[in-house]
């Protein structure tokens, strides 16, 4: 088997080749005006290496979805998911190297970002047994990567950009090859289009765009000239998968075709008349509404006077029905039942504490509870604490362990409190596997340095002895944990 694929001709005659080995490693960057055969490019480089790699498409448009008709793809309509759901398939796509389309036309903008996101995380936090070699194809990469900020909100414009840099800058180590398409450089982000080694450059006309491509091919702007010349499906080529120098490539054909094509002149309806077109435009329908009812005689002023200075029946007020007040202690007992249900879900483990809060909302009021009396915030430290192991208002031992958690960001609080419990119980330092749960997180990496920020703010000192067990303490507190080794089972 061979790792090397046409992707077209180059010059009469000769054939130009992708490594698939070397792209794996150095990533590629396609940019191109509307019309100039991105698309085209992608769907060729994905025929040809499907029977060689992993391949996964971030499809905004619904293009792709053709290739599990001839391919082994599996086409996922994100629209019929749920955030949740989204971020298992990514998982177990990764453990079972299953290539598939991930189609976004059913969403609008801010929902593809914060898709694209919660999927790519998913696919850049699996297990190190799972990072296998895989392709992850992004087309439109401007929509997930902008350059500046758009009419999205912040939050899921950041979530969409921190995944496209993991998958660009920090990917390759997972396994993950970024291939990533977009109509406007200028529209991309800088540190997401820097991270490709290897470069196809179709038909651009902005100047900007045109000057940004020639700078990634080391074109002058005299030569940079010849990108406005190139022809539908031309690109010139340059990177270490494709060649060393820049050269123009012409991909060739592919086995399958888009859902929409460009459009194509059709001979327009011969009509014998013009009150012929009339009559098809303004025939009814089956659609056509009923006319409307006869409109009542409008009443005189005498009439409205009348109507008002009349005395109508006396009303009484009566009291709303409203359901018996719920005791405190009855009300913290409820809530923490409720706090417990979500802990112990393990499809809670990797939710946003906003969508939890709002389950948190639904579980309560399945308890009879109306109104818990918590907002976001309270939720977020109550959930922080049950993921620890603690239920309930802290007692006054745990005031100053709470006041120093506040100086943490409100994702820290969780793994903070986990080693303080463990610290003021005598029991053993929390694993790394443990403390990544509490942290919402799969990756054990993240969880080093989330310890190591600790330890650098003073809120740690870590203690680790020639066998390899760590114990942490908290200077502040005084409180100590015992050694344990940090890859114990948990």
């Amino acid at each position: 088997m061979t790792a090397r694929i046409d992707i077209g001709t180059s010059a009469p005659g000769q054939s130009a080749f992708f490594d698939i080995e070397e792209l794996l490693a150095t990533r590629l960057l396609v940019q191109g005006n509307s019309g100039s055969g991105k698309s085209h490019l992608l769907r060729r480089l994905l025929e040809g290496s499907a029977g060689l790699v992993q391949q996964v498409v971030i499809d905004p448009e619904g293009d792709f979805v053709t290739l599990a008709d001839r391919f082994d793809h599996v086409a996922i309509q994100a629209a019929d998911h749920s955030e949740a759901e989204i971020g298992r398939l990514a998982a177990r796509i990764r453990e079972h190297r299953v290539s598939v389309v991930l189609a976004l036309d059913e969403l609008e903008v801010e929902a593809q970002m914060r898709c694209a996101a919660t999927f790519l995380s998913a696919l850049f936090d699996a297990p190190r047994e799972h990072w296998y070699p895989a392709l992850v194809v992004v087309d439109e990469a401007q929509l997930f990567a902008p350059a500046v900020a758009g009419e999205v909100s912040d939050e899921a414009r950041r979530a969409s950009l921190g995944a496209m840099t993991n998958l660009m800058c920090r990917g390759r180590k997972r396994g993950l090859a970024g291939i990533i398409a977009t109509q406007r450089l200028a529209k991309l982000a800088k540190n997401v289009a820097a991270e490709a080694s290897n470069f196809m450059m179709g038909r651009t006309f902005l100047d900007i765009d045109m000057q940004r491509a020639a700078d990634l091919l080391g074109m002058d702007r005299r030569q940079a000239e010849q990108i406005r010349d190139l022809s539908r499906g031309q690109f010139l080529a340059l990177g270490p998968a494709v060649s060393r120098r820049a050269i123009a490539v012409t991909i060739g054909a592919v086995e399958t075709q888009a859902r929409s094509g460009s459009p194509k002149l059709v001979p327009l309806p011969t009509a014998t008349a013009p009150a012929d077109l009339q009559g098809l435009l303004f025939a009814p329908g089956n659609d056509t509404p009923p006319p409307p009812p006869p409109r009542a005689p409008v009443p005189t002023t005498d009439d409205l006077l009348r109507t008002i200075s009349r005395p109508g029946p006396v009303l009484s007020p009566t009291a709303a029905p409203s359901a018996p007040a719920m005791a405190d202690g009855e009300r913290d007992a409820v809530i923490d039942t409720v706090l417990r249900e979500i802990v112990e879900d393990p499809e809670a483990t990797y939710r946003a504490p906003a969508i939890l809060y709002q389950d948190f909302g639904v579980r309560c009021r399945m308890h009879r509870l109306a109104s818990s009396g918590l907002d976001l915030t309270a939720f977020r430290r109550r959930l922080a604490m049950a993921r620890a192991g603690l239920y309930g208002e802290p007692d006054e031992g745990w005031l100053d362990a709470m006041a120093l958690g506040a100086l943490l960001p409100e994702d820290m609080l969780a793994p903070f409190l986990l080693v303080a419990a463990a610290a003021r119980n005598g029991q053993d330092a929390p694993g790394d596997a443990a403390l990544a749960q509490v942290y919402g997180t799969h990756s054990l990496g993240r969880v080093r340095r989330l310890i190591a920020y600790m330890e650098e703010q003073g809120i740690f000192v870590l203690r680790t002895d020639l066998v390899g067990k760590r114990s942490i303490t908290i200077p502040r507190l005084g409180w100590t944990t015992t050694a344990a080794l940090p890859q114990a089972a948990e």
